[in-house]
């Protein structure tokens, strides 16, 4: 079988890449194990144009925020599937000073546009803790992950673009002009495996920081009418249950869930959140970060035809469909990648 590109992973980075090149009319394959553990099926999915203790302006704010609603909403309407939902996120001022720092940042034209509005008293305080107002923002909500991919899989089965079994790096040839694996002749190969890729042999020298997550799925006693983001989030979700999340552990990188996590978002939330509540399951997943909080994109510096788009860390819904693009350009155009994503500032680490 003569391809285009095989993609390591059918994760969220996977999915979208994929997606992308056939857009351009790329032939693609990818290899996915359906057992194995992903991230991607248990996160939030939030965007959020800001972030933060010190809520500033999340990175390549003003490019990223109004191409994800474009890129999300076509991805809807070429799956038939709804897994995207616009929702203000609403994060409350711990202090009359931050109030102020606030209204003076609310003139600044290149932050109008992600603020709906400035409330300088209490806004959503029948559900939260905000005596002093809040920011509610515009150009938020959550992407629901897990129907995406699992719309995405199912187009996949039907055009027998992917191959569902564990990826065997051994049985992986790379050659000058081409890749070969198994059955498969590619053009190139990237990989897209999350936290995985730190295991195979070809990216382990990347500076990959894993960083688990925990979050708690609660039933409230009152439908909750936006998004709460104040230290935690507590995310409305369209079955009525929330996510309450989320923790960061660089230490355990386990897939278990723990009681000291269930705690620690049980004490958070119970400190911010006035409504009753049931605490319905805790879920955990790997984040793929790294060192310097930016994307791994590029060729391997030795390997020509081996290629990687990782390490997109909490926030890939937002950054995933920007890069992308960028990486598509740079795969067929031969466009130069973004200096902050491209691996080639770590190859003295090769």
């Amino acid at each position: 079988m003569n391809i285009d590109y095989l993609i390591v992973g059918q994760g969220l980075a996977g999915s979208i890449l994929s997606y992308q090149l056939l857009k351009r009319g790329k032939r693609i394959m990818v290899v996915d194990d359906p057992q194995l553990q992903s991230s991607s099926n248990v996160a939030a999915g939030l965007f959020n144009p800001i972030t933060g203790k010190k809520m500033v302006k999340t990175w390549l704010a003003d490019d990223l925020f109004p191409q994800l609603i474009n890129f999300y909403g076509e991805l809807e309407h070429f799956l038939n599937a709804r897994f995207l939902y616009q929702k203000p996120i609403y994060r409350p001022f711990t202090s009359f000073a931050e109030q102020n720092e606030w209204i003076a940042k609310s003139a600044d034209p290149t932050r109008q546009k992600f603020i709906q509005k400035n409330h300088h008293t209490s806004a959503y305080g029948d559900f939260v803790y905000d005596a002093f107002g809040g920011l509610e923002l515009n150009f938020s909500g959550y992407v629901d992950i897990a129907t995406l991919l699992k719309e995405y899989r199912a187009f996949l089965r039907r055009e027998q673009m992917i191959v569902e079994e564990a990826f065997e790096e051994e049985k992986l040839t790379i050659f000058d002009d081409s890749a070969q694996y198994k059955h498969i002749e590619a053009e190139a190969v990237v990989y897209c495996d999350g936290p995985f890729s730190e295991e195979k042999s070809h990216f382990s020298w990347l500076p990959f920081r894993r960083v688990k997550g925990e979050i708690l799925i609660i039933e409230p006693n009152e439908q909750i009418p936006v998004i709460f983001n104040r230290g935690i989030f507590i995310l409305p979700l369209e079955n009525g249950y929330c996510k309450v999340g989320s923790t960061y552990d660089w230490e355990d990188t386990s897939w278990d869930v723990t009681e000291k996590s269930g705690m620690e978002l049980k004490g958070k939330l119970d400190a911010f959140f006035k409504k009753t509540y049931k605490i319905i399951d805790q879920v955990a997943g790997i984040r793929p970060a790294t060192l310097d909080r930016r994307p791994f994109m590029g060729t391997h510096p030795v390997l020509k035809r081996l290629l990687i788009f990782n390490g997109f860390g909490t926030k890939g819904v937002s950054l995933m469909p920007y890069f992308s693009e960028k990486f598509c350009n740079f795969l067929i155009y031969g466009k130069e990648l973004p200096f902050e994503a491209n691996i080639n500032r770590y190859f003295s680490l090769y």
